[in-house]
């Protein structure tokens, strides 16, 4: 829930968060895409005063910021802030204004507000959005809520469509592979927002079958031509094996179609199936005829942002990668692609004997008797990371190699701590603070979750489950990731992660 300093006040549509500064001041700024929150402040130095002097913050709701004397803030719709009560004014940096009823503190609506109608609307708003909250246990019902309100104060219509971003501080975009995580959680309650989230990536592939990274206010980012300068420089610093082509694709891991299949299960619509079998058909083809440079059939990840793991030590051997997570991926694809041919009447036989064919190149070319290899600039990299169990993503290894990764899952260096570490905590490398080099993030364990189940090892899953769950419940937040060591908050982390929200109502709702 907001609290002003890490999570914002703000609502469903809009992209003004109401944040408190140092001074106790609040201050407001307006979400922008790849802009600083400090570079699009709107409004700094507020505070409210009455003849006893400055009136404190009583209480945030979803809905208000209550302060003493009966003063509240509210929105009056997605661009106007107001403030009501009586008897107090409000003072800014640059402004000041009378509190008598109702004022209009930003936005482009000046008309007069009716006090008590605006605190009406907004009340109810969040009241039917928490109503349709999926049934969870008890003990995770006050974090759920937490994630059901992020998942609500993410939407903002992004080219004209509503559309679920990771955070409106950093991440103001529809994301690729995190919308597919967003619909997850959306199929429960709203299946029809859900596809839209799908539909809004399918709507800007592009014609050689690419599914854009980023789909923002000003295009998209496919392409490197499209990064910000920042990006640029902090790959250039990061990121090893020299500076990283002008013109590379970019893109996110490929679980379109197992997302689609998750929202079908819940809210069956073979209309919506046909409209996005062709799509996901070149999307597949994609990988294997635009991101497999060696042309061995095992795809590639041609930059670092296209694995979705961007800071990983994977990439510090070069700008080009292939760990086991993305053929895996890939693998399912092909089963889901079936799945989605067969619920339209056509022959799945052929999607199922690709998935069979690349788990079993897989094997033969990355299985090397421990783990799957992931190979770095043609050589197999040192690194452990929890791509190496990601196989088990296809539901398709022999059970004598199943067994092994679930072994190497369920030893040290993976299962100590808060699991699972995003480099091994018996590597070198670790570090529990940054970036996918140590950190838990809940897209990680949960695609293992799901690849634990669908490889038959339903008691492993379940006890990750279970501990992915207790760690997010007594950690203080629905955190971008975790510190694997303590299960809080790791200090760079945004806070009201939008997949974080999303992944951990889909385990808790299973309850």
């Amino acid at each position: 829930m907001p609290d002003l300093r890490e999570r914002p006040f703000t609502d469903r549509g809009s992209r003004l968060l109401v944040m408190a500064a140092d001074d106790g001041s609040l201050w407001i700024a307006r979400a922008l895409y790849e802009t600083r929150l400090a570079d699009a402040t709107v409004l700094t130095g507020l505070r409210i005063l009455s003849g006893s002097g400055e009136l404190p913050v009583l209480r945030v709701l979803p809905d208000r910021v209550e302060f003493a004397a009966g003063v509240a803030m509210a929105f009056a719709g997605p661009d106007t802030l107001v403030l009501t009560g009586t008897g107090a004014r409000a003072v800014w940096d640059g402004g000041e204004a009378d509190i008598d009823g109702c004022v209009t503190l930003v936005g482009p609506d000046r008309a007069g507000h009716d006090a008590a109608a605006v605190l009406d609307a907004a009340a109810a708003r969040w009241r039917d959005w928490f109503a349709r909250l999926p049934a969870v246990p008890a003990d995770l019902r006050e974090r759920a809520e937490d994630a059901w309100w992020t998942l609500a104060v993410n939407l903002i219509r992004i080219q004209g469509r509503e559309s679920l971003v990771p955070s409106k501080n950093g991440y103001v975009g529809l994301w690729n592979w995190d919308s597919y995580f967003h619909a997850i959680a959306l199929r429960h309650a709203d299946p029809a927002l859900a596809r839209e989230q799908i539909r809004i990536l399918l709507d800007h592939q592009r014609p050689d079958g690419l599914i854009p990274d980023v789909v923002h206010d000003h295009g998209v980012l496919a392409e490197t031509t499209d990064l910000p300068r920042s990006d640029l420089a902090r790959l250039a610093e990061h990121v090893g094996g020299g500076p990283i082509g002008d013109v590379v694709p970019v893109t996110k891991p490929p679980l379109t179609a197992w997302a689609v299949w998750k929202i079908h299960e819940v809210d069956p619509d073979p209309a919506f199936l046909a409209e996005v079998y062709e799509p996901l058909a070149r999307s597949q083809e994609w990988w294997f005829t635009r991101s497999d440079p060696d042309g061995d059939g095992l795809a590639e990840y041609l930059h670092p942002y296209s694995s979705g793991l961007d800071d990983s030590p994977v990439w510090d051997g070069g700008p080009r990668a292939e760990p086991p997570d993305l053929n895996a991926y890939l693998a399912l694809q092909y089963d889901r692609l079936g799945d989605i041919a067969q619920a339209l009447g056509k022959d799945a036989a052929p999607w199922r004997a690709r998935a069979q064919a690349l788990v079993d190149r897989m094997i033969a070319r990355r299985w090397n008797g421990t783990r799957f290899a992931t190979v770095v600039g043609g050589r197999e990299a040192d690194v452990r990371t929890p791509l190496e169990l990601m196989p088990l993503f296809t539901g398709r290894l022999p059970a004598g190699i199943a067994d092994r990764l679930v072994a190497g899952l369920r030893s040290p260096s993976f299962w100590a701590g808060h699991p699972v570490p995003t480099v091994a905590f018996d590597d070198p490398r670790f570090d529990p603070e940054a970036m996918w080099r140590g950190p838990v993030w809940l897209n990680v364990n949960y695609l293992l979750i799901d690849g634990l189940r669908r490889s038959g090892h339903q008691g492993t899953a379940a006890e990750l489950r279970e501990r992915t769950l207790a760690m997010v419940r007594d950690g203080g937040g629905l955190h971008e990731y975790w510190n694997p060591l303590t299960g809080r908050r790791a200090g760079r982390a945004t806070t009201a992660f939008g997949w974080s929200a999303a992944l951990f109502l889909d385990l808790a709702q299973e309850g």
